[in-house]
């Protein structure tokens, strides 16, 4: 094995014990937190573990091939980096780096617009593909432009995250009085909250040629309309327990997801996801990629790209 990074972290606890070592309090209770009793967060987990393996053998598996595609291009893993604000708390090169990081892993990456960096710069940070995810701070005209400089910069496709209607009580964060700057900088909720079918309905109108992803579909009955508005992928998500307490584990929802898009879109699935195994139970229930949030974070935290 060569020197350097592969030999200072060969197992993922030590790249959390890292980040954990380099981030300061405030940031870390941010990045593993949840909302409220962190239920749902719990839920994430105990819905992947409760899935179990029916191994088969006498297969010949000598030679394996876990690659896959996305945007019309081949990714090394069905990986997606998922979008994460401020990325800058955790290392100053933000998605620039974590650009940097996906485009030398080949794995496809979300970047959140909440951000200080510019989206054009992140966007030339690394070759892999890149998808802008939104959260909605202004009328459907502001939508509009959001998806015309993302374009216009070279994305390949747009993200709208949906399950954000008001932020969460995030209690580690409010026990500890800690007021995140990216928090208070934040205008426009009262849009985000009054988004609805009829006004994505309006901005994909707009931009037919446009890959329109949906983050935050929790329910069969929402992953049905969101075909029904032509998406071209569903992103099974409760934003990694951070938004809805007491709601289900992502991979208990999947299921149910899958069958009611029956193929009429992509779907992405994410909620604490963290090694191989999990990736494997996400494919196998019919999902086409997977979202790692917190992994990479502790990765960039703990190393940079």
């Amino acid at each position: 094995m060569a020197s350097g990074l592969e030999n200072e972290f060969v197992t993922l606890h030590e790249i959390v014990k890292a980040a954990k070592i380099r981030l300061n309090t405030n940031i870390w209770d941010y990045l593993i937190g949840g909302t409220e009793t962190e239920t749902t967060l719990r839920r994430n987990r105990m819905a992947l573990d409760s899935i179990a393996f029916k191994p088969r053998v006498l297969r010949d598996v000598s030679k394996i091939d876990p690659s896959s595609e996305i945007l019309g291009k081949r990714i090394r893993l069905p990986v997606m980096l998922a979008p994460v604000g401020s990325l800058e708390s955790f290392e100053a090169g933000g998605g620039i780096t974590v650009a940097k990081g996906a485009g030398a892993g080949n794995v496809a990456m979300l970047i959140s617009s909440v951000t200080t960096l510019k989206l054009e710069d992140i966007v030339k940070g690394g070759n892999g593909p890149k998808i802008y995810q939104l959260y909605v701070r202004g009328d459907d005209n502001w939508v509009a432009d959001r998806v015309k400089q993302a374009m216009g910069a070279g994305y390949d496709a747009f993200c709208i995250t949906v399950d954000t209607q008001v932020y969460s009580r995030r209690e580690r964060d409010i026990a500890k009085r800690f007021v995140k700057s990216w928090r208070t900088a934040a205008t426009g909720q009262d849009y985000q909250a009054a988004f609805s079918w009829e006004n994505f309905k309006r901005v994909k109108d707009r931009f037919p040629d446009v890959k329109f992803m949906l983050k935050g579909i929790g329910t069969a009955e929402d992953a049905d309309i969101a075909c029904q508005h032509g998406v071209w992928a569903v992103y099974c998500s409760n934003h990694g327990g951070r938004q809805l307490d007491h709601g289900r584990g992502s991979a208990a929802v999947l299921p149910e997801v899958i069958d009611a898009v029956k193929g009429r879109a992509k779907v992405a699935v994410d909620g604490s996801f963290s090694r191989g195994s999990d990736i494997v139970k996400a494919i196998c229930l019919g999902a086409h990629w997977v979202g790692l949030g917190r992994v990479y974070c502790y990765g960039l935290a703990a190393a940079g790209a």
